[in-house]
């Protein structure tokens, strides 16, 4: 069992800059591929970003693109997404996932664990 938990929320004015950490814990890192997701308010949940086992494979939903990274390090067990120049429309509960396997995934059934999500606001 895989318990994953985000940190680094908050209230950041647009153009602001947030870091997003996942930690988790209960398994091998390394043996899952990493997954952000977002909430906004009334909307559906979205995948945002996804980074295979090693980092060296990344997937961006286009309205991020150039903005956000994700990022990873095994060694720490811990998952990143570093997000700029920050919208008011980013504003969302985000949600780290974990995946079994080496491949990242993009639809949020092919994820296996779920952290409890972190509020990112984003003030005009």
């Amino acid at each position: 069992q895989v318990q994953l938990v985000e940190s680094g929320g908050g209230l950041v004015q647009a153009g602001g800059s947030l870091r997003l950490s996942c930690a988790a814990s209960g398994g091998t890192f390394s043996n899952y591929a990493m997954g952000w997701f977002r909430q906004g308010p009334g909307k559906e949940r979205e995948s945002v970003a996804a980074i295979n086992w090693s980092g060296g494979n990344t997937y961006y939903v286009g309205s991020v693109k150039g903005r956000f990274a994700i990022s990873r390090d095994n060694a720490k067990n811990t998952v990143y997404l570093q997000m700029n120049s920050l919208k008011p429309e980013d504003t969302a509960v985000y949600y780290c996932a974990a995946r079994y396997g080496r491949s990242y995934g993009l639809p949020q059934y092919d994820y296996d664990y779920w952290g409890q999500g972190t509020q990112v606001t984003v003030s005009s």
